[in-house]
């Protein structure tokens, strides 16, 4: 399993199949924003990483222009990667509180963090296709973590997206409400959904740390009823 999530891994890094994204992520890289002008940009599209054993997914859009599309790791070195890691630290599933880089020794317990869409898209909005084109990275990677027993999705697309993976077209599905806890049955892991902690929602208050660390107590407390965490 471990071989293989690497063989993905060099594929999703490797990946073109979105012209629109790989431009923009290249002019990004390029331009860079002065704060990090002496930083050389990854600028290329960003696997998953994390605990290949791990029992808890979480899933959220896409790397950050000059968030993981600079440091090349997924939520690192910008907002949402600060609250997502402080909080898996809180509760024991991070050995440190902050993601700076990939050489900052961060390690996560139990825990395997991946997104929706792998390239920054411009305005943090991918197109569908662009969704499609990125929708067989997360396949397989569903396919090989098969320890997991509960999959946090940040936001509606991610929501969406991973829905599209787990449940049939055709059908009821859950609603996207924050907080909620779904049992999908058929074996597969229990979902959890969270607003996303980007600027838009923790700097107007839509997303406070309060109610985003509430999802993450809630999350260590069902993986201890599913594993021995």
């Amino acid at each position: 399993m471990e071989a293989a999530l690497r063989e993905l891994a060099e594929r999703v890094v490797n990946c073109k199949r979105c012209p629109r994204l790989r431009a923009y992520c290249e002019e990004v890289a390029r331009v860079k924003r002065r704060a990090y002008r002496e930083w050389n940009y990854w600028g290329r599209p960003l696997p998953g990483f994390g605990d290949p054993h791990a029992t808890l997914l979480v899933i959220g859009l896409a790397p950050a222009a000059h968030g993981g599309n600079r440091t090349g790791r997924m939520f690192t070195g910008n907002g949402s990667g600060d609250w997502l890691i402080r909080a898996l630290y809180e509760v024991g599933l991070a050995n440190q509180p902050t993601s700076v880089s990939r050489e900052d020794g961060l390690k996560l317990k139990s825990t395997y963090i991946t997104a929706v869409v792998r390239c920054a898209p411009p305005g943090n909005k991918p197109l569908r296709e662009e969704i499609e084109n990125c929708s067989t990275y997360l396949s397989k990677e569903l396919r090989l973590l098969r320890d997991v027993r509960l999959v946090l999705t940040l936001g509606r697309v991610a929501f969406n997206a991973y829905l599209g993976h787990v449940t049939p077209k055709a059908g009821r599905r859950p609603m996207f409400t924050h907080g909620a806890l779904y049992d999908l049955g058929c074996g597969q892991p229990h979902l959890m959904t969270s607003y996303h902690p980007s600027r838009q929602n923790t700097l107007t208050g839509k997303l406070k740390w309060e109610d985003w660390m509430d999802i993450f107590i809630k999350v260590r407390r069902i993986l201890e009823e599913f594993t021995s965490l």
